[in-house]
């Protein structure tokens, strides 16, 4: 069969499929210690925290605020989302700093999860009418929330998403147990299925299994079978960042419907990558910078010049300050639920051509 990629197996092989299992052999070459402390070294932090996470949130911007065709056909969504984003912080910094903390937990995982679901239906585009087409669904699901729910139902892991306490958990064996032999059986399922199709059909959707495999790795390794800081953000923020860098690079040079120019908007000349790089790379290092003169102060060695702001330790400022400071991921996480459809009155083609054009259909 003719496998589904998004851009081609090349551009598919590297930067979305790959990440998971290169960070499990990072993971897996690294000292004991780092596979199962609270251990985070500066490089590793710069690299994962900085670099990818942090980084590939001001990637958004190119999907919205810098793409000229976008921005006029959504701007009240534009403007209304970091509004509301902020003045939600805002009250609930206000009632509790750890509830604020939690809530954008909370809606991290949610965009995380469903960014693995947004690649299946991708990759899955051309099996609508299968009819196990749910049993992919749930696979997809519970590679991720089963480790999230053994999180929760764990004593304190040596990491947390943003600070200590934002998850709320509770040390319960049997329902560590349960959820595990859930799972076991669901991925059981799932390749019954997969083994039934290949030998009736001859069919194997490779970019698609792959994504499976590489979510369930990714997601089990980092949270469920280690248990340490460096290990669970490698594998986390790689697997997610590193495909959505890739995505919001391919979507820029996608024509909208209509269109027939793949060159849009400012990233999309001869220097398009260097420019795409080099400003979520210097945003993130200045959005850090600022987060550690006035909140943090833990990483001086790298924000030299940002540890002369004075810092914050007012609570009433800080209600104020910190959802200013975590707006772009807050609207990051939220406009991500509107940017990757296709709008309803653009016609559907026939067939799904390669590129991002499926992932908004999807």
């Amino acid at each position: 069969m003719k496998q589904p990629w998004i851009r081609s197996a090349w551009f598919d092989g590297l930067l979305v499929l790959a990440p998971p299992f290169v960070s499990l052999l990072v993971v897996m070459l690294l000292p004991a210690a780092f596979r199962s402390t609270p251990q985070m070294p500066l490089l590793g932090w710069v690299a994962l925290v900085l670099f990818i996470d942090v980084a590939h949130v001001y990637s958004t911007l190119f999907r919205t605020y810098l793409d000229p065709v976008r921005r006029r056909r959504q701007a009240r969504l534009y403007w209304l989302v970091p509004l509301g984003c902020y003045a939600a912080g805002v009250a609930l910094h206000h009632v509790s700093g750890l509830l604020f903390w939690r809530v954008l937990a909370y809606l991290a995982v949610f965009h995380f999860v469903r960014q693995q679901y947004g690649f299946l239906r991708l990759y899955a585009r051309h099996e609508s009418a299968q009819p196990h087409r749910w049993l992919d669904t749930a696979v997809i699901y519970g590679a991720t929330l089963y480790p999230l729910l053994y999180w929760h139902l764990s004593a304190p892991r040596n990491f947390n998403w943003f600070v200590d306490g934002d998850f709320v958990q509770t040390d319960w064996p049997l329902g560590r147990l349960l959820a595990t032999a859930a799972f076991a059986a669901l991925l059981l399922a799932y390749a019954a299925k997969e083994l039934r199709q290949w030998l009736g059909a001859h069919r194997f959707n490779l970019p698609r299994n792959l994504l499976v495999l590489g979510t369930a790795v990714s997601w089990y390794f980092g949270i469920v079978y280690f248990n340490g800081d460096l290990a669970f953000t490698l594998l986390n923020v790689v697997s997610h960042g590193i495909p959505y860098l890739a995505l919001v690079w391919a979507s820029g040079h996608e024509p909208q419907p209509g269109q027939t120019s793949t060159r849009r908007g400012v990233w999309a000349g001869r220097y398009g990558l260097v420019l795409f790089l080099g400003l979520i790379l210097t945003l993130a290092y200045l959005e850090e910078g600022v987060w550690d003169g006035l909140v943090w102060r833990e990483h001086g060695g790298v924000f030299g010049w940002f540890q002369h702001l004075p810092r914050v330790a007012d609570a009433a400022l800080l209600a104020w300050l910190v959802p200013l400071l975590a707006l772009p991921q807050a609207t990051h996480y939220v406009l991500d639920g509107f940017i990757w459809r296709r709008p309803q009155a653009a016609p559907r083609a026939a067939a799904a051509p390669a590129g991002t054009r499926a992932f908004e259909a999807a």
